[in-house]
């Protein structure tokens, strides 16, 4: 099964990293996952920051602001780099999209509650259980997204 080489593929050919390449082809989708899913919680935790901090936005409101801009990008990417199996018509990619968004919903609230009790009910600084949230999101969204939303269903 050939498949046009994208970025990343044609990245790991360049002479410096050739030798990581059978590793890479190994480990493309879970490597991946990781490469976007960590821009996606630098971003998040990020954007957390600015609004709980200087704009001084409840812990809980911040979340869901940055949750929407990051659901956003994490779709994308997911979509185009990480998950080979993809939709390609509109039936299909609506279905995909529900399914992440609704798997994304379900993290969402996991995040809240760790949040909550955190920072709301135990009162421990708000910055080290988002990132602790953070760990357990993107561990969730990656089960979701392999075995529920990217499938070759669509």
């Amino acid at each position: 099964m050939g498949h046009k080489p994208d970025l990343f593929d044609r990245m790991m050919a360049l002479p410096v990293v050739r030798p990581l390449h059978p590793l890479y082809r190994k480990y493309k989708e879970p490597l991946l996952y990781l490469f976007f899913g960590g821009l996606t919680t630098l971003l998040s935790i990020a954007l957390f920051w600015v609004l709980t901090q200087p704009m001084h936005i409840p812990a809980l409101a911040a979340n869901a602001v940055d949750w929407i801009i990051c659901v956003l990008l994490a779709y994308l990417t997911n979509r185009a780099w990480v998950f080979q199996n993809k939709a390609q018509d509109a039936k299909g990619i609506l279905r995909e999209w529900g399914a992440f968004f609704l798997g994304r919903i379900g993290t969402l609230v996991m995040e809240e509650i760790v949040l909550w009790l955190g920072i709301d009910l135990l009162e421990m600084s708000s910055m080290p259980v988002k990132v602790l949230a953070q760990v357990l999101v993107v561990a969730g969204n990656y089960v979701i997204s392999k075995w529920m939303v990217f499938t070759s269903r669509a």
